[in-house]
This record gives structure tokens, C-alpha cells and sequence, in this order.
């Protein structure tokens, strides 16, 4: 089997979730005797060069690809990598509004409608969670035999992380960790350096900081506590990150939403405790073994830490990751889809 794996084009830039969910499937796969490549725009592309195609986001750094490759009658498989707090029936409208538009009124586009178009070319529609599978199915008329649910992962590496790695580099352990970019409205970051503020507890903040509005007033605050360290990006496949997850007590990730969260997995293997936006489908990877909070209010960021901080830590966070969200498991749901896929290809011809 022949598999090429796409996203968009500044994947390696952004060092986010996508990029490690692309690169550590493609890892797992090739152990299972897939033969997988990532797409390159400088090669040739012919039709039988593979069996499918899997798109990693549906949006508009992926759309001009993916109509393509469609075009080539090449099998598509995409993972959406999406959530939205709108209803179902608002996404419907505003699909139903953008397909009206588009047919009447040429170079007007929405992103519910390109993602609803992609996901309509697909053969499988890889949602991450249950609540994602819905939003395609309800809210943007994909037929439910065509989505799968393939959960995010963790590699198991982050098990096994030494907590003196980071505590002999910084002098401290059982701090409150963060990791993710700083800048960006959907991390909300800002709001918890705020929720931090009344809490005396030292917190590590470990994330690229974009240079922009966001970013840089995340940085002025955070200056003003001096029980805030932020670390400007520690590379994902370093030591000191998976000691960083290791050493500390409590890991939060307090976003506007997270499909789930591969960071808060990677912290819950390691064994913190885990505070969590309530937000994106996070509840059906945590269940109730992490603290939840509203992310457009300080005061329950604030109180879920709290919360958190006088738990003692246990291993059934880590024993249900271990057992449900390794890499490795994930790549055995990928490959289940694509034989579907390849299968019915084969019976077609």
C-alpha cells in the first residue's frame, strides 16, 4: 500500500499538533509495512504514483491541493482537524448561504463551505472526535458511512520523561506547565498568565511567541510575576520537554477549544494532572479524570488550577492514555481506514 500525506504548506513553521500528528503517523504506518510518503510541490504527480491521498486540515491551505488531486480521481482521505461552537444548523445555513453565493457570484468563498466541499470529495472523513464526526454528518450534510472516528495520539516516549533533567537546568519541579504557541487568540495564553496572577505557584510557560499584538502583551504581563518563567520553544523531540511534563505538578491547557490537545496528552502520559478547556471534544479523551474550565473566564481557569494543585496525582490518567491513545494504536485505525478504501478499489477494477 501506497499512501502520500498532505497539509498545508507552512506545517513546519507553525510546529503544531498537525505536524506532529502527520509525522508520527507516518511513523507508526511504516512500521505496519505501509509505504508512506509526504507530498512534495516540487515532484511530479501522477495518478497511480499512490493509492490515496490523506489531507491533514480542511481548509483554505489545503483546498487548491485537494481539488486537484480529486480531479486526478485519486482517493482522498481527510483528517478536518476542526471545531466550532456554532450549531449544526448554523454551520448548515452557512454552507447552504456560501453554495448560493458561489454558483450566482464567482471568487466569494467561506470556510465552512471549502471545508464542506473537500470533505464531500473525500472518500473517508477521519474526525478526531465523536463531536467532530456530528459536526460533518449534521451540520455540513456528509453521509455517515463516509466518517470514521481516528482519535489523536501521544508517543509513548513521553512515558518514560526524567523530572531531574528539567529540575537540574531550572531548579524546580512540581510547577504549573503550559506548553503551546503564545500568541495565537485560540491558545489563550493571555488569560492564563491573568488567571496565574493570584496564584502562588511557580509556572513554566513553554511555546514559540509569535510577534504580534497577542503575543507581545502575553510576554509584558507575564514579566510583571515573577513566579512565570516562559521558555521560548523547546523542541518537541527534546528530552527536556518530556522532563518538563514529568517534573511538573499540574499541566493546563486552557484554549478556546483543543481536538484534544495532543500537548495535554503527551503531560497526562507523563503523569500531571491535567486542567483542560471544556471545549472540543476534550471529554471524550479525559473523561473524568481532568479538571475542565470555561476558557472565556478567569476565575474558573483560576479555580481549576487550584482544583488541581491540592489533588494528589494518580495513574489512571496515564493508564487510560497508555492504553487508548498511543501513536501506535492510532496508525492501526489509519490503516483500517485506507484498507477499506484500497479494498474497494481493487473490486471496482
Amino acid at each position: 500500500m501506497k499512501i502520500c500525506l498532505a497539509t498545508y504548506q507552512a506545517v513546519m513553521m507553525l510546529r503544531g499538533g498537525p505536524r506532529t500528528q502527520i509525522l508520527q503517523s507516518k511513523a507508526e504506518l511504516e512500521k505496519l509495512g505501509v509505504r508512506v510518503s509526504l507530498f512534495n510541490s516540487w515532484k511530479e504527480f501522477h495518478r497511480n504514483d499512490f493509492d490515496l491521498v490523506h489531507f491533514f486540515g480542511a481548509n483554505i491551505g489545503t483546498y487548491h491541493l485537494a481539488r486537484e488531486i480529486h480531479k486526478l480521481g485519486v482517493p482522498i482521505v481527510i483528517s478536518p482537524i476542526f471545531f466550532t461552537r456554532h450549531s449544526h444548523e448554523y454551520v448548515r445555513r452557512i454552507v447552504k448561504a456560501g453554495k448560493l453565493l458561489k454558483r450566482f457570484s464567482g471568487g466569494i468563498w467561506t470556510d465552512y463551505g471549502m471545508m464542506a466541499e473537500m470533505c464531500s470529495w473525500a472518500s473517508i472523513v477521519a474526525a478526531n472526535t465523536v463531536d467532530e464526526a456530528r459536526l460533518f454528518t449534521e451540520g455540513m450534510g456528509i453521509p455517515e458511512e463516509k466518517v470514521r472516528i481516528v482519535p489523536n495520539g501521544v508517543e509513548r516516549r513521553f512515558e518514560k520523561g526524567k523530572p531531574s533533567l528539567f529540575r537540574k537546568k531550572y531548579g524546580t519541579d512540581k510547577f504549573i506547565l503550559n506548553v503551546g504557541h503564545i500568541g495565537p487568540e485560540r491558545k489563550n495564553v493571555f488569560r492564563l498568565i491573568q488567571a496565574l496572577q493570584s496564584i502562588n505557584h511557580p509556572a513554566f510557560i513553554i511555546g514559540r511567541v509569535e510577534n504580534t499584538r497577542e503575543g507581545k502583551r502575553c510576554v509584558e504581563l507575564a514579566q510583571k510575576n515573577p513566579r512565570i518563567t516562559i521558555l521560548d520553544s523547546i523542541d518537541h523531540d527534546s528530552d527536556l520537554l518530556a522532563s518538563a511534563y514529568a517534573a511538573c505538578d499540574v499541566f493546563v491547557l486552557p484554549s478556546l477549544f483543543e481536538t484534544p490537545g495532543i500537548a495535554a496528552l503527551e503531560a497526562g502520559l507523563a503523569g500531571a494532572k491535567v486542567v483542560i478547556t471544556s471545549h472540543g471534544g476534550t471529554k471524550e479523551y479525559f473523561g473524568e479524570l481532568a479538571e475542565y474550565v470555561n476558557p472565556y473566564s478567569v476565575k474558573s481557569i483560576r479555580d481549576g488550577i487550584q482544583i488541581a494543585l491540592i489533588r494528589q496525582k494518580d495513574k489512571q490518567l496515564r493508564d487510560r492514555i497508555k492504553k487508548e491513545y498511543l501513536w501506535s494504536d492510532v496508525a492501526k485505525h489509519l490503516l483500517s481506514v485506507y484498507e477499506i478504501i484500497v479494498t474497494s478499489k481493487d473490486t471496482r477494477h
